[in-house]
């Protein structure tokens, strides 16, 4: 059995239009019982996507769970029967009004498994182009900021950054830029 858990029973708590939560009691490795509570969550993306004039496009936007704006790449939920790549592409035009066919993905990772099962890919949008307005959600409220390497830099020295997603997104970038 090793150091894994033997789910017992599980209960869900909420069932809402994103998310799913679970409580859980499990049987530990000592033999002791435990509960455990899980966000259940479809999974997400976020696109790394730097312009004609290198610099990366950014959405400024309001989160209600830290109740501050943050500066974040952007990023959504993969919809039922979404790839995420399709889910990066939609994404980027939604949000951006930028569009690209060349995303590499840069980082796979869960975004925080002691309580959630939600799974992030991390894409870069490369040879991206200008195609239309931002289309966005009738509930979401973003504006476009454009920053510089010099900006990024300078960001991260400052800790203006404090989205886990863009943090990631931005380490890539700046150790790659040695390689182009």
């Amino acid at each position: 059995m090793g150091n894994s858990e033997k789910k017992l029973y599980e209960t869900t708590e909420f069932k809402g239009r994103i998310i799913e939560v679970k409580k859980s009691e499990v049987l530990l490795p000592n033999g002791k019982k435990a509960n455990r509570e899980v966000v259940y969550h479809p999974g997400a993306v976020a696109i790394l996507a730097i312009n004609e004039r290198q610099e990366v496009i950014f959405v400024k936007q309001y989160r209600l769970s830290v109740d501050q704006e943050l500066l974040e790449i952007p990023a959504g939920k993969i919809e039922q029967n979404e790839q995420p790549i399709d889910c990066a592409k939609r994404e980027l035009m939604e949000e951006t009004g930028y569009s690209s066919n060349d995303l590499r993905l840069i980082a796979d990772v869960y975004v925080s498994p002691g309580i959630t099962d939600e799974r992030l890919y991390i894409y870069h949008a490369q040879n991206i182009s200008e195609q239309t307005n931002q289309s966005l959600d009738s509930d979401e409220f973003v504006t476009l900021e454009y920053l510089t390497v010099e900006k990024i830099q300078e960001g991260l020295e400052n800790l203006t950054f404090n989205d886990a997603k863009t943090v990631i997104a931005l380490q890539y970038y700046l150790n790659t830029l040695d390689d182009e």
